[in-house]
């Protein structure tokens, strides 16, 4: 089983840093392990400052619920089985696009988050480092 190392989070932050420079938007990447312990964090220049925490966070929110973000959006909405899930872990579960649960052979082992652009921006960054790790 692949475990995130500071090696994959490095490998990760790479690719994700590669595609937000080729989108030109420079990004806040963060990735973390299977307990949500921050590996490597990654501020692009120019990147947004309140970016920093989104990542993160982001990161954080794709580890616990083992879900990516855009689905915890989905499921967060008034009426669906997560309403009301923003509130809780102190604020930390974000609800939009761009973060993903890193898996090996269906296990979560770590998340990456993405923050600095438009949410479609951010998925596509993101996916692009959880390509690199299901590479590796």
């Amino acid at each position: 089983m692949t475990h995130v190392t500071l090696d994959v989070a490095k490998e990760v932050i790479a690719a994700a840093e590669e595609e937000a420079a080729g989108i030109d938007v420079p990004m806040c990447i963060a990735v973390m392990d299977e307990g949500a312990n921050l590996v490597g964090f990654h501020r692009m220049d120019g990147a947004l400052l309140g970016s920093v925490d989104i990542a993160q966070n982001k990161a954080y929110s794709s580890v616990s619920l083992k879900l990516d973000t855009e689905t915890i959006n989905e499921e967060s909405q008034p009426g669906a089985s997560l309403y009301g899930i923003g509130n809780t872990n102190g604020g930390r579960i974000v609800t939009f696009g761009g973060g993903f649960p890193l898996a090996d052979d269906g296990t979560v082992v770590g998340g990456v988050g993405v923050s600095g652009g438009s949410v479609d921006e951010d998925m596509e960054v993101a996916q692009a480092g959880v390509e690199r790790f299901e590479s590796l």
